[in-house]
Formats: structure tokens, sequence, C-alpha cells
């Protein structure tokens, strides 16, 4: 019953929130850096998913560190755990800022740039829970960090698989 497990829901969405806070960061950043610099939409999408995609893996590369691995054996991990993810993420946002009229034409002083992002990312949230609850749920995405995060090796990771 793997579909009502309430542990699994707080898992997913501890995740998914981890998840958008590298995200979210990487974005912002990215299309701050784009925009001062008066890039077109190819280039600040580009910067903006890089830039997620380094903030997301480097929130789950600190936290491994600090439980104590190898720097070595953080990235397979951020890897195998992160990319999923924020791919998810990453599509869902950019096609809602792309789609929303004016958005990307938005300076950094503008309420839409402000709010068609948060729109943006409420939006790769909800889109990126299920995709986390799934592959927790058969030991992959967050669950193959999960116990360095929370258990140090006490295998809790793989309780769902």
């Amino acid at each position: 019953m793997a579909h009502t497990d309430p542990s699994l829901n707080r898992t997913a969405i501890s995740a998914t929130l981890h998840c958008l806070t590298g995200c979210a960061l990487g974005e912002v950043l990215g299309l701050v850096i784009a925009t001062a610099a008066g890039w077109g939409n190819a280039a600040s999408i580009a910067v903006s998913i890089g830039l997620a995609f380094v903030f997301g893996y480097a929130f789950t590369i600190v936290g491994l560190l600090k439980a104590g691995l190898a720097l070595a054996a953080t990235l397979p991990l951020a890897l195998a755990s992160d990319t999923f993810s924020i791919a998810t993420m990453e599509v869902i946002d950019s096609l809602t800022v792309l789609l929303i009229p004016g958005a990307m034409d938005a300076g950094l002083d503008d309420a839409l740039f402000w709010a068609s992002l948060g729109g943006a990312l409420l939006l790769a949230f909800w889109a990126a829970f299920p995709v986390n609850r799934w592959l927790i749920a058969r030991g992959r995405g967050h669950a193959v960090v999960a116990e360095y995060h929370h258990g140090h090796g006490d295998g809790h990771a793989h309780e769902h698989a």
C-alpha cells in the first residue's frame, strides 16, 4: 500500500522541497545574470537550467559530505538522486515562463518577472512531487541518499524498495 504511506509522502515532499531550493536558487541567479546582461531567451534559459542543476547537485553533495562521505563518492550519488527531479522541474519551470506572455521580457524590477518565476516554481514543485514519490517508493531518487542524510547508513533508503 505504498500509495497511502504517509512517511513516503513526507519523504517525497522533503525531497521535492530540497530539489526546489537548489533549482530556485539556480533559476533566480541564472535569470538575474541573463537579464542584467541583456541576453536573449535561449541564453537565459540555458544558464538558468545549468545553474539549477549545479545548485541542486551542490545541496546534495554538501549534505553527503556532512554525513561523512568522501567527495569522490558524493557526485555519483547526487546524480542518481537528483537528476530526474531537477529535469522535471526545469522542463515545467522553463515552459511555464516561456508561455506567460511578457515574462521573458520582464526586467528584474518588474512584478511580472518575479510572479511568473514564483508561479513556475510552484508548478514545478507539484510536477516533481509525484516523480520523487515514485522514485523513492522504488528505492531510487532521494531514497539513494536518504540513508546518509537521516540514518547515516542504517538502511532506511531501501525500506520502500
